[in-house]
């Protein structure tokens, strides 16, 4: 871990661990005093405080809790869990944390509506395998991207899923139902909009590649297009407007939010007829 002094500056992951040890410092508990008031294991604590953790939303809140910190642990969460994402992907991430509204065409499912399940699933299906505890360490770094979905105020977010991807189940047949109940669930949700494209909408000119396109709050847009093994952002405005309409172009081939929803129920109760 870089040191004050040491002519390196701290990541944000660092700084979380300092202050992670700094405060448990000040406040005289042990470990296992720690682990009983929050409830999670004083291993597990003792490695946050190391840096060799990156954790979740939910142990920050329970340790700004017990410290009486306000926020601050989860705003310094919110920077370190940065640094487990790609360079290529950080930049994205800086956009899609400030739109306020969200449109995504998605030939996987988007990480904001996913379950630990399928994340875990579709983060250990490289042909590398991850150990458990980078596996563990990217599944909470993906889930921590729904934090925006509790604001205040949320972004407004239209999803339109390729059906192919409902054609994909995971295989373990009860976290599938999970996800799917999942996406019913945040459908519901006044901010999210959810439709399928179905198959028979034929070819198009997004296939093969995910689109997000995200508006800020003083209008400007970005768009992210996304392959495979590969993402490219973009910012310039003429280009940015020709993937808003090819994505307006999918829109219109799309069932509709309500038939959308009734498909999923479908297959969640195994009936695609």
């Amino acid at each position: 871990m870089a040191t004050e002094g040491a002519g390196a500056e701290e990541s944000a992951r660092e700084v979380l661990a300092r202050e992670l040890s700094r405060l448990r410092d000040a406040s005289g508990m042990s470990l296992a005093q720690l682990a009983e008031e929050t409830r999670y294991d004083r291993t597990y604590l003792n490695r946050l405080e190391n840096g060799e953790r990156l954790s979740r939303r939910e142990v920050m809140e329970a340790l700004d809790r017990v410290y009486g910190t306000g926020k601050l642990l989860v705003g310094l969460w919110r920077l370190a869990r940065q640094d487990a994402f790609k360079d290529r992907y950080k930049s994205f991430m800086w956009y899609e944390a400030r739109a306020t509204v969200m449109h995504k065409y998605m030939m996987v499912l988007p990480g904001l509506l996913q379950t630990e399940d399928y994340a875990k699933a579709v983060l250990s299906s490289a042909p590398t395998p991850l150990s458990d505890e980078d596996l563990e360490e990217a599944v909470a770094a993906r889930i921590g991207r729904q934090e925006l979905l509790c604001r205040a105020t949320p972004p407004r977010i239209r999803v339109i899923i390729d059906e192919s991807v409902l054609m994909r189940p995971l295989k373990d047949a009860a976290a599938w139902r999970a996800q799917l109940a999942h996406l019913v669930a945040s459908a519901g949700m006044p901010n999210i909009v959810l439709q399928v494209l179905p198959l028979s909408a034929g070819v198009h000119d997004l296939l093969g590649g995910s689109l997000s396109l995200l508006w800020m709050a003083d209008g400007s847009a970005v768009a992210y297009h996304e392959g495979n093994k590969s993402g490219e952002l973009i910012e310039d405005v003429a280009e940015v407007s020709q993937y808003r309409l090819s994505y307006e172009q999918l829109w219109d081939l799309a069932l509709s939010p309500c038939d959308s929803v009734a498909y999923i129920k479908q297959l969640m109760e195994g009936d695609t007829a």
